[in-house]
Protein backbone atom coordinates (compact mmCIF):
# COMPACT_ATOMS: atom_id res chain seq x y z
CA UNK A 1 0.00 0.00 0.00
CA UNK A 2 1.49 3.28 -1.40
CA UNK A 3 1.89 6.07 1.56
CA UNK A 4 -0.25 9.00 1.38
CA UNK A 5 1.69 11.79 0.47
CA UNK A 6 2.38 15.04 2.88
CA UNK A 7 0.01 17.92 2.69
CA UNK A 8 1.30 20.58 0.17
CA UNK A 9 1.66 22.88 3.21
CA UNK A 10 3.73 20.36 5.19
CA UNK A 11 6.27 20.43 2.03
CA UNK A 12 6.28 24.12 1.81
CA UNK A 13 7.84 23.97 5.81
CA UNK A 14 10.13 21.37 4.90
CA UNK A 15 11.27 23.26 2.28
CA UNK A 16 11.89 26.34 4.09
CA UNK A 17 13.06 24.61 7.44
CA UNK A 18 15.84 22.56 5.17
CA UNK A 19 16.90 25.96 3.11
CA UNK A 20 17.45 27.61 6.63
CA UNK A 21 19.65 25.09 7.75
CA UNK A 22 21.73 25.77 4.51
CA UNK A 23 24.88 28.37 4.86
CA UNK A 24 24.16 31.67 3.48
CA UNK A 25 25.89 32.08 0.50
CA UNK A 26 26.32 35.74 -0.14
CA UNK A 27 27.92 37.39 -3.44
CA UNK A 28 30.25 40.10 -2.78
CA UNK A 29 28.61 43.75 -3.41
CA UNK A 30 31.88 45.21 -3.98
CA UNK A 31 35.13 45.13 -4.31
CA UNK A 32 35.39 45.97 -0.71
CA UNK A 33 33.75 43.26 0.34
CA UNK A 34 35.93 40.90 -1.12
CA UNK A 35 38.90 39.27 1.26
CA UNK A 36 41.52 37.36 0.91
CA UNK A 37 41.85 33.52 2.63
CA UNK A 38 44.72 32.96 5.23
CA UNK A 39 46.55 30.88 2.65
CA UNK A 40 46.66 33.77 0.15
CA UNK A 41 47.95 35.97 2.84
CA UNK A 42 50.11 33.51 3.67
CA UNK A 43 51.85 33.12 0.07
CA UNK A 44 51.43 36.70 -0.34
CA UNK A 45 53.93 37.43 2.26
CA UNK A 46 56.66 35.10 0.44
CA UNK A 47 57.21 37.79 -1.68
CA UNK A 48 59.65 36.52 -3.90
CA UNK A 49 60.03 33.02 -5.77
CA UNK A 50 61.81 31.09 -8.49
CA UNK A 51 60.81 28.62 -10.81
CA UNK A 52 63.13 26.01 -12.39
CA UNK A 53 63.16 25.03 -16.26
CA UNK A 54 65.60 21.89 -16.96
CA UNK A 55 64.34 19.11 -19.56
CA UNK A 56 64.88 17.64 -22.82
CA UNK A 57 65.21 21.25 -24.07
CA UNK A 58 68.29 22.01 -22.11
CA UNK A 59 69.85 19.58 -24.24
CA UNK A 60 68.71 20.75 -27.66
CA UNK A 61 68.86 24.50 -26.95
CA UNK A 62 65.13 24.95 -27.17
CA UNK A 63 62.77 27.30 -25.47
CA UNK A 64 59.88 25.30 -26.63
CA UNK A 65 60.08 21.38 -27.47
CA UNK A 66 57.56 19.66 -29.67
CA UNK A 67 57.54 16.73 -27.91
CA UNK A 68 59.74 14.82 -30.48
CA UNK A 69 62.40 14.79 -28.29
CA UNK A 70 64.03 11.14 -27.33
CA UNK A 71 64.13 10.26 -23.90
CA UNK A 72 68.04 9.50 -24.39
CA UNK A 73 68.90 13.79 -24.60
CA UNK A 74 68.27 13.81 -21.42
CA UNK A 75 71.62 12.92 -19.50
CA UNK A 76 73.01 15.37 -17.14
CA UNK A 77 75.93 14.09 -14.99
CA UNK A 78 75.92 16.41 -11.81
CA UNK A 79 72.09 17.33 -10.77
CA UNK A 80 72.39 18.96 -7.65
CA UNK A 81 68.92 20.95 -6.46
CA UNK A 82 70.60 21.09 -3.33
CA UNK A 83 73.16 23.43 -5.47
CA UNK A 84 70.14 25.19 -6.64
CA UNK A 85 68.71 26.23 -3.75
CA UNK A 86 71.19 27.20 -2.06
CA UNK A 87 72.24 29.57 -4.44
CA UNK A 88 68.26 31.21 -4.51
CA UNK A 89 68.37 31.48 -1.20
CA UNK A 90 71.28 33.69 -1.00
CA UNK A 91 69.24 35.95 -3.15
CA UNK A 92 66.36 36.23 -0.72
CA UNK A 93 63.92 33.37 -2.54
CA UNK A 94 62.00 32.06 -0.33
CA UNK A 95 60.04 29.07 -2.59
CA UNK A 96 60.80 27.29 -5.42
CA UNK A 97 58.58 25.96 -7.87
CA UNK A 98 59.79 22.83 -10.66
CA UNK A 99 58.78 22.55 -14.07
CA UNK A 100 58.00 18.85 -13.67
CA UNK A 101 56.56 18.65 -17.21
CA UNK A 102 56.94 21.32 -19.70
CA UNK A 103 54.75 21.62 -22.67
CA UNK A 104 56.87 18.93 -24.49
CA UNK A 105 55.07 16.19 -22.59
CA UNK A 106 58.43 15.17 -20.72
CA UNK A 107 58.00 13.76 -17.19
CA UNK A 108 61.00 14.61 -14.80
CA UNK A 109 59.73 12.28 -12.14
CA UNK A 110 58.86 8.17 -12.93
CA UNK A 111 55.21 8.59 -13.69
CA UNK A 112 52.95 5.72 -14.00
CA UNK A 113 50.92 7.39 -16.56
CA UNK A 114 53.40 7.75 -19.66
CA UNK A 115 57.08 5.77 -20.34
CA UNK A 116 57.90 10.09 -21.84
CA UNK A 117 59.68 10.14 -18.48
CA UNK A 118 63.31 10.22 -16.72
CA UNK A 119 62.21 6.54 -16.47
CA UNK A 120 63.62 5.91 -20.41
CA UNK A 121 66.35 8.20 -19.57
CA UNK A 122 70.15 7.17 -18.94
CA UNK A 123 70.06 9.54 -16.38
CA UNK A 124 70.61 7.42 -12.70
CA UNK A 125 69.96 4.37 -14.43
CA UNK A 126 66.22 4.97 -15.42
CA UNK A 127 66.03 5.38 -11.74
CA UNK A 128 66.20 8.90 -11.15
CA UNK A 129 63.22 11.29 -9.51
CA UNK A 130 64.33 14.91 -9.77
CA UNK A 131 60.86 16.15 -8.11
CA UNK A 132 61.58 14.43 -5.25
CA UNK A 133 65.33 15.34 -5.66
CA UNK A 134 64.15 19.21 -5.90
CA UNK A 135 61.29 18.82 -3.28
CA UNK A 136 63.99 17.41 -0.89
CA UNK A 137 66.59 19.80 -1.17
CA UNK A 138 63.61 22.63 -0.79
CA UNK A 139 63.05 21.41 2.13
CA UNK A 140 66.85 20.88 3.62
CA UNK A 141 67.12 24.72 2.62
CA UNK A 142 64.06 26.31 4.46
CA UNK A 143 62.06 26.72 1.10
CA UNK A 144 58.49 25.97 -0.11
CA UNK A 145 57.80 24.27 -2.83
CA UNK A 146 55.93 23.84 -6.08
CA UNK A 147 55.14 22.36 -9.09
CA UNK A 148 54.32 23.17 -13.14
CA UNK A 149 52.81 20.86 -14.63
CA UNK A 150 51.89 21.62 -18.08
CA UNK A 151 48.38 21.52 -19.43
CA UNK A 152 49.40 21.78 -22.86
CA UNK A 153 51.06 18.46 -23.96
CA UNK A 154 52.36 18.27 -27.63
CA UNK A 155 53.70 14.42 -27.03
CA UNK A 156 50.97 12.54 -25.63
CA UNK A 157 48.03 11.51 -27.95
CA UNK A 158 45.33 11.20 -25.66
CA UNK A 159 45.28 15.43 -25.56
CA UNK A 160 43.42 15.08 -29.15
CA UNK A 161 40.75 13.72 -26.75
CA UNK A 162 39.77 16.30 -23.64
CA UNK A 163 38.22 13.01 -21.83
CA UNK A 164 40.78 10.91 -22.05
CA UNK A 165 43.49 13.73 -21.26
CA UNK A 166 42.00 14.99 -18.59
CA UNK A 167 41.92 11.39 -16.63
CA UNK A 168 45.85 11.09 -17.83
CA UNK A 169 46.30 14.92 -16.21
CA UNK A 170 44.35 14.02 -13.21
CA UNK A 171 46.53 10.71 -12.96
CA UNK A 172 49.36 12.57 -12.94
CA UNK A 173 48.19 15.31 -10.73
CA UNK A 174 47.71 12.65 -8.27
CA UNK A 175 50.69 11.43 -8.16
CA UNK A 176 52.83 14.53 -7.53
CA UNK A 177 50.24 16.11 -4.90
CA UNK A 178 50.10 12.74 -2.75
CA UNK A 179 54.36 12.27 -3.03
CA UNK A 180 55.93 14.80 -2.62
CA UNK A 181 54.87 16.87 0.38
CA UNK A 182 53.20 20.31 0.71
CA UNK A 183 52.92 22.22 -2.36
CA UNK A 184 53.38 25.87 -1.94
CA UNK A 185 52.44 26.60 -5.41
CA UNK A 186 50.83 25.11 -8.51
CA UNK A 187 51.08 26.29 -11.66
CA UNK A 188 49.13 25.81 -14.55
CA UNK A 189 50.36 27.33 -17.39
CA UNK A 190 48.01 28.80 -20.32
CA UNK A 191 50.47 28.52 -23.23
CA UNK A 192 49.09 26.50 -26.34
CA UNK A 193 45.98 25.85 -24.95
CA UNK A 194 43.85 27.96 -27.23
CA UNK A 195 40.89 26.24 -28.10
CA UNK A 196 41.37 22.80 -25.69
CA UNK A 197 38.61 21.72 -23.07
CA UNK A 198 40.38 21.15 -19.68
CA UNK A 199 38.22 20.40 -17.22
CA UNK A 200 39.56 22.54 -14.35
CA UNK A 201 37.04 22.07 -11.68
CA UNK A 202 37.30 19.01 -11.56
CA UNK A 203 41.79 19.54 -11.39
CA UNK A 204 41.21 21.92 -8.61
CA UNK A 205 38.91 19.54 -6.50
CA UNK A 206 41.63 16.88 -6.69
CA UNK A 207 44.44 19.33 -5.64
CA UNK A 208 42.28 20.78 -2.66
CA UNK A 209 41.57 17.05 -2.23
CA UNK A 210 45.34 16.06 -0.79
CA UNK A 211 46.95 19.79 -0.56
CA UNK A 212 44.36 22.35 1.04
CA UNK A 213 46.85 25.16 0.97
CA UNK A 214 48.48 25.06 -2.41
CA UNK A 215 48.01 28.30 -4.03
CA UNK A 216 46.83 27.86 -7.75
CA UNK A 217 48.72 30.37 -10.80
CA UNK A 218 46.70 30.48 -13.66
CA UNK A 219 46.07 33.44 -16.44
CA UNK A 220 42.80 35.09 -15.96
CA UNK A 221 41.98 33.99 -19.38
CA UNK A 222 42.78 30.55 -18.67
CA UNK A 223 39.83 30.00 -16.09
CA UNK A 224 38.10 31.49 -13.78
CA UNK A 225 38.91 30.74 -9.86
CA UNK A 226 42.62 30.49 -9.62
CA UNK A 227 44.62 31.86 -6.48
CA UNK A 228 46.61 33.89 -8.35
CA UNK A 229 47.09 35.70 -11.60
CA UNK A 230 49.65 36.46 -14.27
CA UNK A 231 51.10 40.27 -14.50
CA UNK A 232 50.64 39.97 -18.47
CA UNK A 233 54.45 40.15 -19.29
CA UNK A 234 57.56 38.60 -18.90
CA UNK A 235 59.71 41.79 -17.87
CA UNK A 236 59.17 41.83 -14.50
CA UNK A 237 57.33 44.68 -13.71
CA UNK A 238 53.65 45.70 -12.56
CA UNK A 239 51.90 47.97 -14.64
CA UNK A 240 49.67 51.05 -13.33
CA UNK A 241 48.00 50.91 -9.95
CA UNK A 242 47.93 47.18 -8.42
CA UNK A 243 44.43 45.93 -6.96
CA UNK A 244 44.30 42.63 -5.46
CA UNK A 245 40.75 42.17 -6.38
CA UNK A 246 39.83 41.89 -9.87
CA UNK A 247 36.70 41.41 -12.10
CA UNK A 248 36.83 38.08 -13.68
CA UNK A 249 33.26 37.93 -16.19
CA UNK A 250 31.42 39.69 -13.43
CA UNK A 251 33.00 37.60 -10.51
CA UNK A 252 34.89 39.47 -7.89
CA UNK A 253 37.12 37.38 -6.77
CA UNK A 254 41.34 38.27 -4.44
CA UNK A 255 43.58 37.26 -7.02
CA UNK A 256 47.40 38.90 -6.52
CA UNK A 257 49.60 38.94 -9.28
CA UNK A 258 52.78 37.04 -9.66
CA UNK A 259 55.42 38.91 -11.91
CA UNK A 260 57.06 35.84 -13.78
CA UNK A 261 60.70 37.12 -15.63
CA UNK A 262 63.96 35.15 -16.48
CA UNK A 263 67.70 35.18 -14.64
CA UNK A 264 68.29 35.60 -18.40
CA UNK A 265 66.61 38.27 -20.61
CA UNK A 266 64.30 35.65 -23.32
CA UNK A 267 66.14 32.17 -21.62
CA UNK A 268 63.78 29.71 -19.73
CA UNK A 269 65.73 27.74 -20.31
CA UNK A 270 69.44 26.77 -20.41
CA UNK A 271 71.24 27.30 -23.74
CA UNK A 272 75.14 26.86 -25.41
CA UNK A 273 74.64 29.19 -27.61
CA UNK A 274 76.82 32.73 -26.96
CA UNK A 275 73.80 35.03 -26.22
CA UNK A 276 73.07 32.80 -23.19
CA UNK A 277 75.97 33.96 -21.15
CA UNK A 278 75.51 37.77 -22.41
CA UNK A 279 72.06 37.55 -21.56
CA UNK A 280 72.85 37.06 -17.67
CA UNK A 281 70.50 40.60 -15.72
CA UNK A 282 72.73 42.73 -13.99
CA UNK A 283 72.35 43.40 -10.20
CA UNK A 284 70.66 46.77 -11.22
CA UNK A 285 68.40 44.72 -13.68
CA UNK A 286 67.57 42.60 -11.08
CA UNK A 287 66.98 44.82 -8.19
CA UNK A 288 64.83 46.96 -10.71
CA UNK A 289 62.77 43.53 -11.10
CA UNK A 290 62.50 43.57 -7.34
CA UNK A 291 61.09 47.05 -6.87
CA UNK A 292 58.83 46.86 -10.12
CA UNK A 293 57.23 44.17 -8.72
CA UNK A 294 57.21 43.42 -4.73
CA UNK A 295 57.52 46.75 -4.63
CA UNK A 296 54.09 47.51 -6.01
CA UNK A 297 52.57 44.81 -4.46
CA UNK A 298 53.30 42.17 -6.76
CA UNK A 299 55.28 38.23 -6.10
CA UNK A 300 58.35 38.35 -7.97
CA UNK A 301 58.95 34.97 -9.46
CA UNK A 302 62.32 34.68 -11.32
CA UNK A 303 62.84 31.93 -13.77
CA UNK A 304 66.25 30.01 -13.08
CA UNK A 305 67.90 27.18 -15.53
CA UNK A 306 70.36 24.76 -14.81
CA UNK A 307 73.33 23.79 -17.25
CA UNK A 308 73.50 19.98 -19.22
CA UNK A 309 75.20 18.94 -16.02
CA UNK A 310 72.25 19.59 -14.06
CA UNK A 311 74.16 22.44 -12.34
CA UNK A 312 73.16 26.58 -11.95
CA UNK A 313 76.32 27.96 -13.62
CA UNK A 314 78.65 29.74 -11.86
CA UNK A 315 78.10 32.61 -13.25
CA UNK A 316 74.29 32.71 -12.33
CA UNK A 317 75.28 31.61 -8.85
CA UNK A 318 77.52 34.73 -8.31
CA UNK A 319 74.50 36.75 -9.48
CA UNK A 320 72.38 35.55 -7.28
CA UNK A 321 74.40 35.90 -4.09
CA UNK A 322 75.58 39.81 -5.40
CA UNK A 323 71.65 40.29 -6.03
CA UNK A 324 70.92 38.80 -2.21
CA UNK A 325 73.62 41.44 -0.77
CA UNK A 326 72.46 44.04 -2.66
CA UNK A 327 68.69 43.49 -1.46
CA UNK A 328 69.66 43.11 2.12
CA UNK A 329 72.29 46.77 1.91
CA UNK A 330 69.22 48.73 0.25
CA UNK A 331 66.02 47.30 2.38
CA UNK A 332 67.39 44.87 4.98
CA UNK A 333 66.55 46.03 8.52
CA UNK A 334 69.67 47.92 8.68
CA UNK A 335 69.18 50.64 6.02
CA UNK A 336 66.25 51.51 7.59
CA UNK A 337 66.13 55.14 8.53
CA UNK A 338 62.85 54.72 11.12
CA UNK A 339 64.00 52.09 13.11
CA UNK A 340 65.57 54.93 15.24
CA UNK A 341 62.77 57.14 15.98
CA UNK A 342 61.39 59.31 18.86
CA UNK A 343 59.20 57.99 21.52
CA UNK A 344 55.83 57.56 20.19
CA UNK A 345 52.47 55.89 20.99
CA UNK A 346 51.64 52.04 20.83
CA UNK A 347 49.51 52.21 17.55
CA UNK A 348 52.42 54.08 15.80
CA UNK A 349 54.65 51.92 17.49
CA UNK A 350 53.45 49.16 15.90
CA UNK A 351 53.87 50.31 12.01
CA UNK A 352 57.71 51.27 12.53
CA UNK A 353 59.34 47.98 14.59
CA UNK A 354 60.48 46.03 11.66
CA UNK A 355 57.77 43.55 12.52
CA UNK A 356 55.15 42.52 10.15
CA UNK A 357 53.13 41.04 12.29
CA UNK A 358 51.99 43.88 13.83
CA UNK A 359 50.08 47.21 12.56
CA UNK A 360 48.87 50.70 13.04
CA UNK A 361 45.45 51.12 12.49
CA UNK A 362 43.48 53.97 11.50
CA UNK A 363 40.52 54.70 14.10
CA UNK A 364 37.26 52.55 13.03
CA UNK A 365 35.22 53.35 10.30
CA UNK A 366 37.29 56.65 8.83
CA UNK A 367 37.84 57.60 5.44
CA UNK A 368 40.80 59.41 5.92
CA UNK A 369 43.76 59.22 8.51
CA UNK A 370 47.50 59.87 9.65
CA UNK A 371 50.06 57.68 10.49
CA UNK A 372 53.03 60.33 11.98
CA UNK A 373 56.49 59.64 12.91
CA UNK A 374 58.87 62.03 14.34
CA UNK A 375 62.37 60.91 13.70
CA UNK A 376 64.14 62.46 16.40
CA UNK A 377 66.22 63.68 14.42
CA UNK A 378 66.98 65.30 10.90
CA UNK A 379 67.08 62.53 8.29
CA UNK A 380 67.59 62.58 4.36
CA UNK A 381 65.93 59.96 2.41
CA UNK A 382 64.64 59.24 -0.96
CA UNK A 383 62.64 56.29 -1.00
CA UNK A 384 59.58 55.03 1.27
CA UNK A 385 57.82 51.51 1.46
CA UNK A 386 54.49 51.31 3.00
CA UNK A 387 53.37 47.69 3.72
CA UNK A 388 49.16 47.03 4.13
CA UNK A 389 47.44 44.90 6.40
CA UNK A 390 45.51 42.68 3.55
CA UNK A 391 43.43 40.34 6.57
CA UNK A 392 40.49 42.58 6.04
CA UNK A 393 40.70 43.09 1.91
CA UNK A 394 42.48 46.20 0.20
CA UNK A 395 41.54 48.98 2.00
CA UNK A 396 43.55 52.37 1.16
CA UNK A 397 42.14 53.68 -2.11
CA UNK A 398 44.79 56.99 -2.20
CA UNK A 399 47.42 57.80 0.20
CA UNK A 400 50.06 60.49 0.19
CA UNK A 401 53.70 59.94 1.24
CA UNK A 402 54.69 63.66 3.05
CA UNK A 403 57.61 65.33 5.08
CA UNK A 404 57.31 68.69 7.49
CA UNK A 405 59.58 71.19 5.99
CA UNK A 406 59.56 73.21 9.49
CA UNK A 407 55.99 75.38 8.48
CA UNK A 408 53.89 72.61 6.83
CA UNK A 409 53.75 69.34 5.18
CA UNK A 410 54.82 68.68 1.61
CA UNK A 411 53.93 65.67 -0.55
CA UNK A 412 56.97 63.91 -2.20
CA UNK A 413 54.80 60.70 -2.97
CA UNK A 414 51.19 60.14 -3.88
CA UNK A 415 49.12 57.35 -5.35
CA UNK A 416 46.26 54.99 -4.65
CA UNK A 417 47.18 51.34 -3.85
CA UNK A 418 49.34 50.44 -1.67
CA UNK A 419 48.70 46.70 -0.80
CA UNK A 420 50.74 43.98 0.11
CA UNK A 421 54.00 46.51 -0.32
CA UNK A 422 54.36 49.70 -1.96
CA UNK A 423 57.86 51.49 -2.62
CA UNK A 424 58.07 54.77 -3.60
CA UNK A 425 61.41 56.73 -5.12
CA UNK A 426 61.38 60.62 -5.01
CA UNK A 427 63.54 63.68 -4.85
CA UNK A 428 65.76 63.64 -1.82
CA UNK A 429 64.58 65.71 1.40
CA UNK A 430 65.19 66.25 4.68
CA UNK A 431 62.72 66.41 7.51
CA UNK A 432 62.52 65.15 11.00
CA UNK A 433 58.87 64.20 10.54
CA UNK A 434 57.53 62.57 8.21
CA UNK A 435 53.91 60.95 7.63
CA UNK A 436 51.64 58.51 5.61
CA UNK A 437 48.58 60.52 5.27
CA UNK A 438 46.03 58.19 4.28
CA UNK A 439 43.47 60.45 1.78
CA UNK A 440 40.77 57.59 1.12
CA UNK A 441 40.18 54.41 2.34
CA UNK A 442 37.12 52.21 2.55
CA UNK A 443 36.70 50.59 5.68
CA UNK A 444 39.42 50.52 8.35
CA UNK A 445 42.83 51.78 6.47
CA UNK A 446 46.00 49.65 8.90
CA UNK A 447 49.75 49.51 8.19
CA UNK A 448 51.82 46.84 9.00
CA UNK A 449 55.08 48.37 8.04
CA UNK A 450 56.32 51.87 7.25
CA UNK A 451 60.12 52.61 6.55
CA UNK A 452 62.40 55.40 5.09
CA UNK A 453 65.70 54.73 2.89
CA UNK A 454 68.16 56.76 1.29
CA UNK A 455 68.93 54.60 -2.06
CA UNK A 456 72.26 54.86 -3.56
CA UNK A 457 72.42 54.75 -7.05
Amino acid sequence: MSKQAPPRRLKTVLAVTLLAALPVLTRAESFVDVKPSPQQVAWQDLEFGVIVHFGTNTFLDREWGDGTAAPSVFHPDKVDPDQWARAVKAAGVRYMVLVAKHHDGFALWPTGQTDYSVKASPWMGGKGDLVRMASDAAKKNGLGFGVYLSPWDRHDPRYKDSAAYDKYYLAEMEELVQNYGPLTEWWLDGAGSAGHVYDFAKYVETLRTYQANTMVFADVALFDYGDIRWVGNEQGIVQGENWNVIDRHGQLRWRPLEVDTPLHKNHWFFSSKPDFAASLKTVDELMDNWESSVGHGGQLMLGVAPDTHGLLPEADVRRLAEFGRALKARYGNEANLVSKHAATDDNTAAAIDDDPSTFWSAPAGSANATLEVDLGRDVTFNTAMSMERLDAGQNVHAYAVQAWDGSAWKTVAQAQAIGHMKIDHFAPVTARKVRVNILSSVGTARIREFKLFDVKP
